[in-house]
């Protein structure tokens, strides 16, 4: 943790972190602070990198994607105009919510969102496979969320 992060900018932290809602009073409560101070700290806090945005956190259930699948990707070059290439086309793809070049057998891990299986399998076929450089793709299904992605704060 950055040593210029005192005990109640980690506590603002992590109160935004699991809900961007709360409102500057509603914060300054939590942290024992007025509203002006706390409002001026979590300005500081957005203005050193700390924060980098606001978002809803949307159910893909509700919005009628009951399937998520890991996906691996091995390119068939390593070259920097074939990743770039690959990175470019990823961001044009919605169904695509994240993705990580990684270490080890494959070089891309994917998180996907499909309507179901039959989808999720078309998706693969139509859209996976014709990115440009892929060599091999090797998918996993979730079957249940644990744990929402949050980040560490030491308090």
């Amino acid at each position: 943790m950055p040593s210029d992060l005192d005990r109640t900018d980690r506590v603002l932290l992590s109160a935004l972190q699991h809900n961007a809602r709360l409102s500057i009073a509603e914060l300054a409560d939590r942290v024992a602070l007025s509203t002006s101070p706390c409002w001026r700290r979590v300005k500081r806090l957005e203005a050193h990198g700390y924060i980098v945005g606001y978002q809803a956190v949307l159910s893909p259930k509700a919005l009628g994607f009951g399937v998520t699948a890991f996906v691996s990707i091995m390119m068939d070059s390593h070259g920097r105009d074939a990743a770039q290439a690959f990175e470019q086309r990823l961001m044009e793809i919605p169904e695509i919510v994240a993705c990580h070049h990684v270490s080890g057998r494959y070089d891309f891990w994917l998180e996907v969102l499909a309507r179901d299986l039959e989808s999720f399998g078309e998706f693969a076929r139509e859209v996976l496979q014709r990115l440009p450089g892929v060599k091999e793709i090797y998918s996993s299904f979730s079957y249940k969320p644990i744990k929402a992605r949050t980040l560490p704060i030491v308090r």
